[in-house]
């Protein structure tokens, strides 16, 4: 009977608030990974489920055993035959064989197959933990779609290696060895044949399999790369189909399937080939076995029950060998799938708040003096806080931002605006500490951002995407995303504020309507998220122009909701829109990464030339200074986003 198959990136410098690495933080490379085993890689997977793998073997080995000794039962029955003795024995002793070995081979394929799905499990939930704990930068510089495929297709493949393939190629090999063992009990002339025809094909396979794993490894790079695509082209379906480049997208997708499929045809015909080779080396041995034990009963050196029984060993020798074969090339596909999974390891995670709220070594702490406190016109110290900031996306990157120093007054309203790529959304990146500075210093209520965990930080935060993208789920779902504790009553009041209420009342099952059935509009999803920060109540609400989208009406509504939160706590913009400008108390304006100026909406009219050519390009009416020269006093219109 058959056995069943069942990069870090590191500054040169430490940044003065990036606290040091510690457990959970400190990986090995791709590179440390692959210079590895690879069969360490691999059983690195296998390895909590030692005492299941070793449970699954002494099954198959059982199970093996039992068909090794069916032949010699046969011999048995035919002898007894021979002689005219009673067959009841031998042929209980058939039936008992069966029934233990089946009952045996079902206990040792649901162990696999459920050990299986438990190592697939633990990579899968291990993988998705790693991406969601991983910096924002260790994530986005690889295709989201090639991180889906690690976590779908590379764990099938790991199933398959980390279990069955461990345990097929022992028993396989035990099998082999017992198999021929039991031929040289029988007859050693034929026994000669026999193991001439497993050197062979052994040979075959030692030539062949390497090829096979390779091209194996390159078909799953393929589909990764696909994935990657793939994903890509349908988030960006609509401007696809408005460019027409249908056609063009989907040769550029299916090129990798190509590839793919490329390489998979290659290591088919190899598998084939040694196959066919392995079938036909075995074919020939079964004659010359015929032949050669016809010979030797005729000349009474061998028992007709034993050249029979020897005869059943040799048909049944394809299935060792097949057992190897097929266990060696799921794991040259499994030890791949290992390393690509064992790779996210390398993705460099958030670090977590230092443990003697220092965040730095005694001797970096005595060296670097105790930050003064600055107040703002309350005499209350700024709620937010840049000093000197300097950062940049990659250590050979030029600086983002250049020594920024900035205060947010703990209430009231700043904006920060500036030409593309003059370093904004990079602020918000530090803030929220998606990006570690390479200098200088961030202060959150007057400590220092070493002394808090991303976590930290961010409970105090509050922020709104510029394209506001939803998680999947309800309407309910998203607002209670990062507050779910909040109420009924408090859902509703936040919809009401950015005039949600009637849409979402108006849709089949309300809150609980899932996003992914209803269409919803780009402003009525800037809303939704804006309703989720809200909802919050944070100390500091940061907003990537969450009014781009909206009509006049709705960002009315929408900026007398932001000016009021403005009286209670710290609002900080992206502004691309004027209506956005005028309401905010302190307007930073930024330019190649610095400060370049900062002051009310009047004061920069009058002081700053650049921020006059803004409100210009913007084509929108200076309302506090009409004769402002060169202003058009065209309506007002969203700036192109």
């Amino acid at each position: 009977m058959n056995a069943p198959h069942p990069s870090r990136v590191a500054p040169a410098e430490r940044p003065p608030d990036t606290p040091p690495a510690g457990p959970g933080t400190a990986h090995a490379s791709p590179q440390a990974a692959r210079r590895a085993p690879r069969l360490a890689v691999l059983w690195s997977f296998a390895r909590p489920h030692t005492r299941t793998l070793v449970l699954g073997l002494l099954l198959a080995l059982v199970g093996s055993a039992v068909g090794l000794a069916t032949p010699m039962v046969t011999k048995w029955v035919l002898d007894a035959l021979g002689g005219s003795q009673p067959l009841g024995r031998p042929v209980a002793g058939l039936l008992v064989l069966l029934v233990i070995g089946s009952a045996v081979w079902f206990r040792q394929w649901t162990l696999l197959g459920a050990l299986g799905e438990r190592v697939v499990l633990d990579a899968r939930s291990s993988m998705v933990r790693r991406f969601l704990s991983s910096t924002v930068p260790a994530v986005t510089r690889r295709p989201a779609g090639e991180l889906v495929t690690r976590v779908t297709s590379d764990t099938v493949l790991l199933r398959e290696a980390a279990t069955g393939a461990l345990v097929g190629l022992i028993n396989g090999a035990v099998m082999l060895v017992g198999t021929l063992a039991l031929m040289a009990v029988l007859d050693l002339v034929l026994l000669g044949t026999t193991v001439a025809a497993v050197v062979a094909i052994g040979v075959i396979f030692a030539v062949l399999m390497p090829g096979i794993a390779a091209a194996q490894q390159r078909a799953q790079e393929h589909i990764g790369r696909l994935g990657g695509v793939l994903e890509g082209a349908l988030r960006a379906v609509r401007t696809v189909k408005v460019s027409r480049a249908e056609e063009r997208t989907a040769e550029r997708i299916l090129a990798e399937a190509r590839a793919s499929a490329e390489h998979g045809v290659r290591a088919v015909r190899r598998e084939a080939l040694a196959w066919t080779v392995a079938g036909s080396g075995i074919q020939l041995a079964i004659i010359a076995i015929l032949g050669l034990g016809a010979w030797r009963v005729a000349e009474g050196e061998l028992a007709v029950s034993a050249l029979i029984a020897f005869l059943l060993y040799a048909f049944g020798l394809m299935q060792p060998i097949g057992e190897l074969s097929q266990n060696v090339t799921a794991l040259q596909a499994g030890l791949a799938a290992a390393e690509r999974i064992r790779e996210t390891d390398d993705m460099q995670t958030e670090p977590e708040a230092a443990a003697t709220g220092t965040g730095a070594a005694p001797a970096e702490a005595a060296e670097r003096p105790a930050a003064p406190r600055r107040t703002g016109p309350d005499g209350a110290h700024p709620v937010l806080e840049l000093r000197e900031v300097t950062a940049a996306y990659g250590p050979d990157a030029a600086p983002a931002v250049r020594g920024v120093t900035l205060a947010v007054p703990r209430r009231g309203h700043t904006a920060i605006v500036g030409p593309s790529g003059a370093g904004k959304t990079t602020l918000f990146s530090l803030v929220l500490r998606f990006l570690e500075p390479t200098g200088g210093r961030l202060l959150l209520d007057g400590r220092p951002y070493r002394d808090h965990s991303p976590g930290e930080v961010r409970e105090r935060l509050a922020y709104v995407e510029q394209d506001a993208p939803l998680v999947p789920g309800t309407v309910r779902d998203n607002l209670l995303l990062s507050r779910p504790d909040a109420t009924e009553e408090e859902l509703r009041r936040v919809l009401r504020e950015v005039r949600l209420d009637e849409k979402v009342d108006a849709l089949a099952e309300g809150l609980d309507t899932p996003l992914s059935a209803t269409a919803v509009s780009g402003g009525e999803r800037q809303r939704i998220a804006l309703a989720r920060a809200l909802l919050r109540t944070p100390e500091v609400l940061l907003l990537d122009e969450a009014t781009a989208q909206l009509d006049g009406l709705t960002e009315a509504a929408v900026q007398s909701c932001v000016r009021a939160r403005a009286e209670r706590g710290a609002v900080v913009t992206i502004a691309h829109r004027l209506s956005t400008v005028l309401d905010a108390d302190t307007i930073v304006v930024m330019e190649a990464g610095r400060v370049r100026a900062r002051g009310t909406h009047e004061e920069l009219l009058e002081r700053d030339g650049l921020y006059r050519e803004l409100v210009e390009a913007l084509r929108i009416a200076d309302r506090a200074a009409p004769d402002l020269p060169g202003t058009t006093g065209a309506p007002a219109e969203p700036a192109a986003r």
